[in-house]
């Protein structure tokens, strides 16, 4: 798999500089890596010349949210500074609500969870995002603007197709006859949040009734566990419903069938009151979620993952296409 070039980099420069909110805080960030021009997205007189600090976690999709969001605001003419790969969630959102990033495309179920302590998901992707919305607000002076419903990277479990007919896996609930019957194939492999998050192992555990051996969990990197459970090192991988790589390596996801994971809409945060400055943000944001599904985003995903393009490329590209930016020269 080919190294994303330009992200890769980044993070390393930025890791190297000490940045991820390692006491001092983050930098103001870089210039935004490509340049576009407005289409559907127009200037925004309000935004012209205001600096905008946009930031993304390390995996993927957020780079290329975050990319999403620096070309749309590129476009309504914002000075817009880039501050992506920041290391993990919680350091993220600290970011954000610390004033050291401004906007940040977040999960849903990752605010309820994670950031506001609930330990039970609310199935109904609206009352989710109510329930998120009110409390963001309330506790944390974060509001959110431009949800998608359409847009649901929830987590799930991933088998390989060898996996799926030999223990006949097809749902989560089938977990626990392999537990207990198949104690050498209840193997799993999972990255560092999910094997402690309330929304992760233990809660599949505890919802599903199984308990794993800890000798049986491998914890790997996010990118390594796809690989991983296509090759049998593991029967059970962690895997996020809109990535790339499950139809390229042809896994088979798990049904929920206790639907245990939160959903996880996507959506922009900002600080209250940055978007009560800016109220026109959300009309920037705006087509951006009009446009994004599910499979949108997991072709955006594989071009990065499968492929090897640049999350920046790809972003701008897809931007085009859909006709919210334009390529300069292309007219």
């Amino acid at each position: 798999m080919k190294l994303r070039t330009r992200s890769a980099l980044k993070a390393a420069s930025l890791a190297a500089a000490g940045l991820l909110l390692a006491g001092c805080g983050l930098s103001s960030g870089s210039s935004v890596p490509l340049a576009v021009e407005p289409g559907i997205i127009q200037p925004v007189p309000e935004l012209e010349g205001q600096t905008i600090t946009v930031g993304s976690k390390n995996f993927t999709e957020q780079l290329i949210l975050g990319y999403l969001g620096e070309f749309a605001l590129s476009a309504a003419g914002a000075d817009v500074r880039d501050l992506s790969s920041i290391q993990g969630s919680s350091t993220a959102r600290k970011a954000l609500t610390s004033d050291q990033i401004d906007v940040l495309f977040d999960y849903t179920g990752t605010s309820w969870i994670s950031y506001n302590g609930n330990n039970d998901p609310i199935p109904d992707a609206r009352a989710q995002f109510e329930a998120v919305r009110e409390q963001d607000l309330e506790r944390n002076g974060v509001a959110w603007t431009a949800v998608n419903y359409q847009v649901d990277n929830t987590y799930a479990f991933a088998v390989n197709q060898d996996a799926a007919q030999r223990l006949g896996v097809q749902n989560l609930s089938d977990i626990q006859q392999v537990v207990a019957e198949h104690p050498e194939d209840a193997t799993f492999c999972v990255d560092t949040e999910f094997a402690s998050r309330n929304d992760g192992l233990p809660g599949v555990e505890e919802t599903y009734g199984f308990k794993t051996n800890p000798g049986n969990v491998k914890v790997l990197t996010e990118g390594a566990i796809y690989q991983a459970t296509a090759d049998g090192t593991c029967t059970f991988g962690e895997v996020f419903t809109t990535d790339g790589r499950i139809p390229a390596l042809n896994l088979k996801v798990l049904a929920d069938d206790k639907q245990f994971f939160p959903r996880y809409n996507v959506g922009v945060t900002l600080r209250d009151e940055m978007l009560k400055r800016y109220p026109q943000l959300t009309q920037v944001f705006q087509p951006i979620s009009e446009k994004l599904t599910n499979e949108e985003l997991m072709n955006l995903n594989a071009q990065v993952d499968v492929d090897g393009r640049d999350p920046a490329d790809v972003a701008r590209d897809w931007m085009a296409e859909k006709g919210l930016i334009k390529i300069p020269g292309q007219g």
